[in-house]
């Protein structure tokens, strides 16, 4: 009411504003596209702007309703299940079979694009790799079998960020040799034989100092072993002299890593060889010396080459979220469909490392040039 309580009418002076934060669920909405037809009055052509191409030709969703089907799954880790189930609560049910489709069809799409990310990557002289297994259905066992998940990333330092995955039914070294192919570089990786006879051909091996070190600190959260405790201290000098060399340039982390990681190595080395001869073949702290010992050159590979990290952290940290993800959708139906996720996963996770909303580089707008389709990054 605008009117006083002694009768007077108010006059308004001013106003206050709150603000609430609210949230909307998922809402469909339905595109329409109009193609007029035009007609010559004379010669009697019949002209009709033609179909824009889309992921899927004559297919239902859009390409944002194809990101967020992707997104969910591969980043939020929502198995097509659950996406079923909240679909129907926004009003529109989707059969997860229709949705797996959907998936399958965007992992060839997208295929091209990561064919592109990964000759890119390959042009750089250091690469990580790593590996993580992935249950596998396997219809005439009844049952699932152990795949590999393999991930390739550039270099800690490179000023390139991409990961590529690849999909394969089992941990054998030839499929990393397949993937790399003529690469000849730098590769961080960690002391699975399956790398070894890419050093045979050329690629040089920088090692993983994380997983010498966990050697000690195993023995050392467990038993508390005063060996293990004294290793240690080394690994954290050595990690200290990282984190201050980690946001300076080429020349500058080069020359300090020479001028304060390298007189630690020699001590460790030294340290590690002493304490072999004294202890008794075959103990857990005899292991971890013997690790490290044999893999030295690899292991200290990294100090004397400025582009080349101290461990192979920056690649199991692009593991992570596939070891998460598998805990909600559980298992590849196939080598195909892992094929098809590794695509998908590829860029989200390159996204990701780059700063970009995943679900705008994700949303594909497809359009035809000389008969195929064109995937480009909608920012």
């Amino acid at each position: 009411s605008t009117t006083c309580a002694c009768g007077c009418s108010l006059k308004r002076i001013g106003e206050e504003v709150a603000e609430k934060l609210d949230y909307t669920p998922g809402v469909f909405t339905v595109e329409r596209h109009i193609r007029g037809k035009w007609v010559c009055a004379q010669c009697e052509t019949l002209v009709q702007a033609p179909v824009p191409a889309h992921v899927i030709d004559k297919g239902m969703p859009t390409a944002g309703l194809l990101a967020q089907v992707l997104i969910a799954k591969y980043l939020d880790h929502l198995p097509l299940y659950r996406q079923e189930r909240i679909f129907e609560r926004a009003g529109f049910g989707i059969p997860r079979s229709t949705l797996a489709q959907w998936v399958g069809r965007c992992g060839v799409a997208l295929q091209p694009v990561v064919d592109a990310l990964k000759a890119e990557m390959l042009a750089r002289e250091i690469l990580h790799a790593d590996e993580t297994p992935v249950a596998m259905l396997n219809p005439g066992a009844g049952k699932t079998q152990r795949a590999y998940l393999w991930a390739y990333c550039t270099g800690a330092f490179d000023s390139m960020k991409a990961v590529v995955y690849d999909f394969a039914e089992s941990r054998a070294g030839k499929h990393v040799r397949d993937f790399l192919g003529d690469w000849r570089g730098t590769l961080v990786c960690d002391d699975y034989a399956g790398y070894k006879a890419l050093l045979a051909e050329g690629v040089t091996e920088a090692g993983c100092m994380a997983h010498a070190r966990r050697k000690f600190f195993e023995l050392h959260a467990n038993h508390q072993s005063q060996i293990a405790g004294e290793a240690l201290e080394f690994f954290g000098q050595l990690y200290g002299v990282e984190r201050e060399v980690a946001e300076l340039d080429d020349e500058a982390r080069w020359r300090i890593r020479q001028e304060k990681a390298k007189p630690i190595l020699d001590l460790l080395y030294r340290w590690l060889t002493t304490h072999r001869q004294q202890v008794p073949n075959g103990s857990s702290i005899a292991k971890a010396i013997d690790y490290s010992l044999k893999r030295w050159t690899a292991l200290s590979h990294y100090v004397n080459h400025a582009q080349v990290p101290i461990d192979n952290n920056w690649v199991e940290n692009r593991i992570r979220p596939i070891a998460i993800g598998r805990n909600n959708w559980l298992f590849a139906g196939s080598l195909r469909a892992g094929q098809r996720a590794a695509a998908v996963m590829s860029l989200i996770q390159s996204a990701k490392l780059n700063g970009i909303e995943p679900v705008s580089y994700t949303h594909l707008r497809a359009h035809e040039t000389d008969s195929y389709l064109v995937c480009r990054l909608l920012l």
